[in-house]
């Protein structure tokens, strides 16, 4: 079932008034030609500083990755934490909302601040290395334009080699490209120039390993 936007809007009033000034939320409309301007509706914008008309968090381009990779593998991404680039630790989900024909159109976002509770436990409990300890509670950062997300993915592509750049070889260019390629980098105005230069390589090398095969 599909819901348009105007029922969207009036289901996160709800919500931000349900839970409060700390609880934000964030609607995300997935048309290519917005995506560099996703957000379309934001409630309590000052929990991660964005606005409507700011670019597309992380979360935006893993779904449209993993829609390329494995379309029926997308599921709602639910009660994870993010950071936002002041340092505030969220409670976040993700619910991808389809329209009538079953494309994926809005991404709606729940994202909660909990940095005080955080602090209040730790207070209590004195057991703060425990909230980072485990290696899936590491907050994805929060990104508020097209820019710092192009820096995060190629963050993501140089973590995935395991070297800079400049120790890199060949075969490790062309995965980290292939990387970036896959996760939508390619999408944002002008990344080809950033990312090209990143890797100390030219232009057309960066698009001939976009299109060198697995082998």
């Amino acid at each position: 079932m599909s819901y348009p936007l105007t029922v969207l809007k009036q289901i996160a009033d709800g919500l931000a008034k349900q839970f409060g000034s700390e609880c934000e939320i964030v609607i995300h409309d997935l048309k290519t030609e917005h995506l560099e301007n996703s957000i379309v509706y934001i409630v309590n914008g000052h929990v991660s500083a964005r606005k409507a008309g700011d670019g597309p968090s992380s979360a935006v381009w893993d779904a449209l990755d993993l829609l390329r990779k494995d379309p029926n593998g997308l599921k709602d991404h639910l009660a994870y934490l993010t950071r936002t680039a002041e340092g505030k630790i969220l409670k976040s989900s993700t619910m991808y909302i389809k329209d009538e024909t079953g494309t994926l159109r809005y991404l709606f976002a729940i994202n909660y601040d909990i940095t005080g509770l955080l602090t209040f436990d730790s207070a209590i409990r004195s057991i703060t290395e425990t909230v980072s300890a485990d290696p899936g509670l590491i907050p994805e950062p929060i990104v508020t334009n097209v820019n710092d997300l192009l820096d995060h993915l190629i963050e993501r592509s140089v973590a995935l080699i395991g070297k800079s750049p400049e120790h890199m070889n060949k075969e490790e260019k062309i995965a980290a490209i292939r990387f970036l390629n896959d996760s939508g980098a390619f999408l944002i105005t002008k990344s080809g120039d950033k990312i090209s230069q990143y890797f100390g390589i030219s232009k057309f090398t960066m698009y001939n390993y976009m299109d060198t095969k697995k082998q």
